[in-house]
């Protein structure tokens, strides 16, 4: 289920609340007027929060435009930590735990996602963070499940490339997710992109073997 905001403490519940206001508000104003345009000062200024109150949430404005992203991947590793893992199994449990993160986004995150993205797309600083955090989140995940399979591993190359594999098909997904009509970019819609594209993975790991 997505994240029911009623069953967190108030004071959490606040701090979520003006996150996300933070990040709904510099989406708008990054998309409205390019990323560089933007200041901090008037990111803040429309919340109507302090540069010290923005600093306790993220680290700069590269870290708020990519909310959406970060969000999602550290529901992931979350996932990863909590999911107890068996190397036979090993790219079933990735990819089930990615569907269990996506589950877990609030209400509206496919929109903001999708805001983020295109940003990215246009803005190579935000490319290149967003590929520095995708290298730092692959890091971590690989390093959770080489501790949990501890003497059954298979190894850290063999770790990084069956995650690779899984996402290569993720961002198949969201390729055809996204250049699909406006109308049909609803979570529902990306969740059958991915059962389509982790579908084919049986297939290129048996072209993979015939190169063996």
């Amino acid at each position: 289920m997505q994240k029911d905001l009623k069953e967190l403490p108030l004071r959490e519940r606040k701090k979520l609340r003006t996150r996300q206001a933070l990040v709904d508000t510099a989406l708008e104003l990054f998309t409205a007027r390019d990323f560089a345009a933007v200041t901090l000062d008037e990111i803040v200024d429309a919340v109507e929060v302090s540069k010290r109150t923005f600093f306790r949430t993220f680290t700069s404005k590269e870290d708020v435009a990519l909310a959406p992203e970060k969000e999602l991947w550290a529901a992931y590793v979350t996932g990863i930590e909590a999911r107890p893992l068996t190397g036979e199994h090993l790219l079933g449990a990735y990819k089930d735990t990615l569907f269990a993160a996506l589950e877990q986004m609030t209400d509206g995150w496919e929109q903001r996602f999708l805001a983020s993205r295109s940003l990215a797309d246009r803005t190579p600083a935000l490319a290149a963070h967003s590929l520095r955090h995708c290298s730092e989140v692959s890091a971590d995940v690989v390093r959770i499940s080489a501790e949990q399979l501890a003497d059954a591993s298979p190894g850290h190359i063999e770790l990084r490339l069956l995650l690779d594999l899984m996402l290569a098909a993720w961002h198949c997904a969201l390729e055809a997710w996204t250049s699909s009509d406006a109308a049909r970019r609803d979570r529902a819609a990306l969740v059958r992109h991915m059962h389509t594209a982790f579908a084919a993975i049986p297939a290129v790991a048996a072209l993979a073997a015939q190169d063996s």
